[in-house]
């Protein structure tokens, strides 16, 4: 059990663990949490996407499907090794599973048969999807074996979880399969031998100081709750903009949209230009840390 890693967090930890992470597009904005809460985090899950490629496989699980809307899981696991993160929060992977498997995750003991779909998964589960058609003949090249052993020992190792704290999709919930074409057990003893040793990385070098992306101007409306407005209103008190009178905090507020709009009229923007309602210029003026 424990509070979800920061993305900030979840990047360093996988880079940390040797891996090449791709960051893609907005995925430190891109979750599900205003369905239903993110933590606390309990363990992590791995699936297979029923698919092959990796740009158009990422894409999928950034964006989800017509009955099962984006993300589908926190990173996808190509069969280069790479791990592409495409969430951060709450993500539509785990689905409803077995409330005795979840306790055996939390107590780190062997799992019993998942026999009931009663529990929310998505709630207390990191998801990674690796790319594979999981029709048993798709092979797991070494590369992507080791990624995945790799992603799964570094939030461990953040977390202080042992091996048994991974699990399989169909571990969790009755009728899946995935993945198809390793055992769980046997990946488990992989981890377990790699967090008994210190980790590889970086393999990567150490990034240059970055800023939140901007999310667009539909993310900020009533409703919204992110980190990233936290954020955004701690530079914008920090630029003198603040016109807060609790705060700021994560829920985008009228405060908000008037701080940004005394922000947007420091830079020169008058009339409709000044509405509160942060564009790319503006916000990438501002540089909004990573959260």
């Amino acid at each position: 059990m424990a509070t979800p890693l920061s993305a900030a967090r979840l990047l360093k930890a996988l880079r940390d663990e040797g891996l090449h992470v791709v960051e893609h597009r907005s995925w430190r904005t891109n979750n599900r949490n205003h369905k239903g809460p993110w933590g606390p985090t309990h363990g992590v899950m791995i699936h297979h996407t029923v698919t092959s490629g990796t740009a158009s496989s990422v894409e999928l699980c950034y964006n989800g499907h017509s009955a099962l809307p984006g993300p589908l899981c926190h990173g996808v696991i190509a069969k280069d090794g790479s791990v592409h993160l495409v969430g951060n929060g709450r993500a539509n992977h785990a689905g409803l599973g077995d409330d005795d498997v979840l306790r055996a995750v939390v107590a780190e003991k062997a799992l019993p048969p998942d026999n009931e779909a009663n529990t929310d998964g998505n709630r207390h589960f990191y998801g990674f999807e690796c790319v594979n058609l999981g029709d048993g003949k798709d092979p797991w090249p070494a590369a992507q074996l080791l990624a995945i052993e790799r992603a799964a020992a570094a939030v461990c190792r953040a977390h202080g979880w042992s091996q048994r704290s991974v699990i399989g999709h169909l571990e969790w919930q009755p009728g899946k399969i995935d993945p198809r074409g390793f055992t769980m057990n046997a990946m488990r003893t992989r981890i377990a031998k790699r967090l008994g040793g210190s980790p590889d990385g970086p393999s990567d070098p150490p990034p240059k100081p970055t800023y939140e992306p901007f999310p667009g101007a539909a993310f900020f409306k009533v409703g919204r709750t992110s980190a990233v407005v936290t954020a955004m209103g701690r530079r914008l008190v920090s630029e003198g903009c603040g016109r807060y009178t609790v705060g700021p905090g994560p829920a985008w507020s009228e405060a908000d949209r008037k701080s940004y709009a005394a922000w947007q009229r420091k830079l020169g923007y008058t009339g409709g230009d000044a509405d509160g309602v942060p564009g790319k210029s503006s916000w990438d003026r501002l540089k909004v840390p990573n959260v």
